[in-house]
């Protein structure tokens, strides 16, 4: 006998929980608010806009379905089974924090904020939520992952972005260079890598791409191909800057060796989740086998 879907509803904590939680009080996390000229009434009101959503969510889950809750700073823990849905419920980040961790389950994005959010992921209100668990998994678009993989077997997935670097975006030393590229290698002293998708598009990617004058066509969310740029790459008689931005088609890989004492690679902006290089190490970046399968 088959189990029956189950829905997995992604949240995060809201900033009113935060406060309270770290003032002890109502009371107190309003005074700290209002030191700083801030009203805690507009942040309540945002807590229980999202809590009304929850509910909304929660109440549109089949019957016959399994349910489980995971808050963001537990998805790491949490263990995602093939039967499941995901629902996000929150922003568009939140669904680029999930991504990472799933293997093909479809993932239906609801926007807690409308108007508040972009909502290039949280694409849904809480009232479309039984219409669409109706049809999940039949209508998504598979949005194209990166992935880093260094020479010990560190792998690290991302939906928007992987940034390799130092931490602190200090000065990293490394070599670069391309898969199939004729062995072309540069030794490079920068503030870091950056490799994006379609999806990252939207966010830290465009930055770099528009400070670059936007030379290089940006890639479609769905489209097997990634663009990188190097930051701020700095020219000396040990280092150049030849090699400063590309697109990178799959199955085409970016090569980075280590030259510093420590370099980190960390996904869509969570450094605390970062995959820790050495010198002399190898990692490869580059378009993902697996997919975002976001209901559309």
């Amino acid at each position: 006998m088959s189990l029956a879907p189950r829905a997995v509803l992604v949240h995060r904590t809201t900033e009113y929980e935060e406060l309270v939680a770290h003032h002890g009080t109502h009371g107190q996390a309003a005074f700290f608010l209002a030191s700083r000229g801030r009203d805690i009434g507009e942040v309540a009101e945002r807590h229980e806009r999202t809590r009304r959503a929850l509910a909304e969510v929660t109440s549109a889950i089949p019957l016959t379905w399994r349910q489980a809750r995971v808050e963001r700073a537990d998805l790491d823990r949490f263990l995602f089974a093939p039967e499941d849905v995901v629902i996000v419920v929150g922003q568009d980040g939140l669904v680029a924090n999930a991504a990472k961790y799933l293997s093909g389950q479809p993932v239906l994005g609801i926007d807690t904020e409308p108007g508040r959010n972009p909502g290039v992921l949280v694409r849904h209100r809480p009232r479309d939520t039984a219409e669409l668990l109706a049809v999940a998994g039949a209508s998504v678009d598979e949005l194209t992952m990166v992935e880093a993989v260094a020479d010990d077997t560190q792998r690290l997935v991302a939906l928007n972005e992987i940034y390799l670097g130092a931490a602190g975006h200090q000065t990293a030393r490394y070599r670069l260079g391309l898969e199939g590229d004729g062995g072309v290698v540069e030794a490079q002293a920068s503030s870091g890598v950056l490799v994006g998708t379609g999806t990252g598009a939207t966010g830290w990617l465009r930055s770099v791409w528009q400070e670059r004058g936007g030379a290089l066509r940006l890639p479609a969310p769905t489209e097997n191909r990634l663009l990188w740029f190097v930051r701020e790459a700095w020219p000396s008689p040990a280092t150049g800057t030849s090699l400063t931005a590309g697109e990178l088609p799959a199955p085409a890989r970016l090569r980075l060796t280590v030259e510093s004492e420590r370099l980190i690679a960390f996904g869509d902006g969570m450094e605390s989740d970062a995959v820790e290089l050495t010198w002399g190490q190898t990692v490869e970046v580059g378009v993902c086998r697996e997919r975002l399968r976001l209901v559309g």
